[in-house]
């Protein structure tokens, strides 16, 4: 009875506005104070919150996001936008294919949806709307195509999951280069077949034209991607790294390399960066610390026991449960952030899917990805909000939520895959060292 007035204060308190660490970390103290007494929930809070926040796995968070801050103020992004237009721009609808797969390739070097969107909203939308586009549709690329970046390694979510759940951080970002892919090609596929269907979404047939000699020497653009990927991919899957270690030599490396392209703003990129990373560090890391307080409240009142015994009882099959997880956290992406529900729900959660012997790889692929459609459906949709927040004047929240609609309904049928064909999220961690 404890822990259900606490779940409920808990979602009082975050309705008011709270922020998600403090209404975490005082509804656990409170919690564990009426059931163990004030001077064990002290000391109870106090350790695992310092347990949790002091964890070396943890040091990967700071350095992913230092990473991406670093790479969208040094103008990589640009690079790789250039590139790719100059590949598949001059075909119909090339240029949010482009859009599409540079997301993609951005997302090695930033390890976050919101960036990710804001940045190509900047650089790609007016683009695209230049050579013809409608606007709703170039700015619903742009918002959509971020949820790549939190699949395709460095991603912070993945790392998030990894250090609440317990499960291997290395193994945890490996598995989202293949559903990472998948999302990029279906996206791609609903460019090309929004564009047959609806031929007014663009006036043009084309993003402008490029001689072979202009792509080969466009690819040059493309090197500081390229060896970011092969520093974070190849260390992990050889075992070179750990996945802090990785994140660690990954950043200095865009740091190596933003100090040769750029040595004249090297100091007005990097400066900004670090002290932007500073303020979101210490964000999530209250929220780590909130989550392990209340998880440990969790514990003590018995409420994650009683729950996997409930849902245990109803017989589903692992396809049934996995759809209506996946279903939870459709409606919970309409009311929360991200690192706000694995906070809230893995605890409970967790003790369900070991039991029922899921694989924790597979399952944790699958919160991800629903997780993210989060980020494109209203009202809480950050992708959409951080790409509003750079748009053109005349571009609406409504449109934006309106050309993002077609995307969530390719991210749905990418979430039916991963939850029907589970190599999809295994295949990859199961060849690593």
């Amino acid at each position: 009875m404890i822990a259900l007035i606490g779940i409920i204060v808990l979602f009082v308190l975050l309705a008011l506005g709270v922020h998600i660490g403090i209404a975490l970390g005082a509804i656990g103290f409170a919690g564990t104070w009426a059931i163990v007494g004030l001077e064990p929930a002290l000391w109870g809070s106090v350790n695992v919150f310092y347990d949790k926040v002091a964890s070396f796995a943890l040091l990967t968070v700071p350095m992913f996001i230092l990473m991406g801050y670093m790479a969208s103020a040094g103008d990589l992004s640009g690079n790789i936008f250039t590139s790719l237009n100059k590949w598949v721009g001059g075909v119909r609808g090339g240029m949010g294919i482009a859009t599409v797969f540079s997301c993609t390739l951005f997302g090695t070097i930033c390890g976050t949806s919101l960036v990710t969107s804001s940045v190509f909203s900047v650089i790609a939308a007016p683009e695209m709307r230049r050579h013809g586009m409608d606007k709703r549709l170039s700015y619903g690329i742009c918002a959509s195509s971020g949820l790549i970046g939190m699949l395709i390694p460095p991603s912070i979510l993945m790392v998030v999951y990894g250090v609440i759940s317990g499960d291997s951080v290395g193994k945890l970002l490996i598995a989202g280069i293949s559903p990472g892919l998948l999302l990029a090609v279906i996206y791609s596929a609903a460019i090309i077949i929004l564009l047959r269907t609806k031929p007014g979404l663009m006036t043009s047939d084309s993003g402008g034209t490029a001689t072979w000699r202009d792509r080969f020497a466009s690819l040059r653009g493309l090197w500081p991607v390229m060896i970011v990927a092969t520093v974070i991919f190849g260390g992990l899957f050889g075992g070179v790294f750990t996945p802090t270690e990785a994140a660690a030599v990954a950043t200095f490396t865009v740091f190596l390399i933003i100090g040769a392209t750029q040595p004249r703003e090297w100091a007005a990129v990097v400066w900004p960066a670090f002290v932007d990373t500073a303020k979101v560090s210490a964000m999530i890391f209250l929220i780590f610390g909130g989550a392990a307080i209340f998880t440990q409240f969790l514990v003590l009142s018995g409420v994650a026991t009683k729950v996997a015994s409930i849902i245990i009882g109803m017989d589903l099959s692992i396809y049934g449960f996995l759809v209506a997880i996946s279903l939870l956290y459709l409606v919970l992406g309409c009311l929360l952030d991200s690192i706000s529900m694995l906070s809230i729900t893995l605890p409970i959660l967790l003790p369900v899917v070991r039991t029922m012997g899921i694989d924790p790889i597979w399952y944790a692929v699958i919160v991800i990805m629903a997780i993210e459609i989060g980020m494109i459906t209203p009202p809480v949709g950050l992708c959409v909000y951080g790409a509003k927040a750079v748009a053109e004047p005349d571009v609406t929240l409504e449109d934006i939520f309106a050309g993002s609609f077609p995307f969530f309904l390719a991210s749905l049928a990418v979430l039916i895959l991963l939850i029907f064909f589970p190599t999809l999220s295994t295949v990859l961690p199961a060849l690593m060292n």
